[in-house]
């Protein structure tokens, strides 16, 4: 993942396209060298942050569907 801002500028925060209206979802961006995570309903609650081979990790098990029986 790069970025074009400054080395330890935050990018701006990210949610999906399909979160809903109320902000019933996750959202990520990148600080520095982590990917962060943070709940979009809490802005200024904890945030979670991930290595890039944690984050990266972490998308390929989306997208292989191995999180889709937690939806259910």
């Amino acid at each position: 993942m790069t970025t074009n801002h400054p080395a330890g500028t935050p990018t701006p925060w990210l949610k999906a396209r399909a979160s809903s209206e109320s902000g019933g979802c996750v959202e990520m961006r990148r600080h520095g060298v982590a990917v962060e995570v943070r709940d979009s309903k809490d802005p200024h609650g904890p945030v979670l942050s991930l290595t890039p081979r944690q984050f990266a990790a972490w998308l390929e098990g989306a997208d292989s569907g191995e999180f889709t029986r937690l939806t259910r």
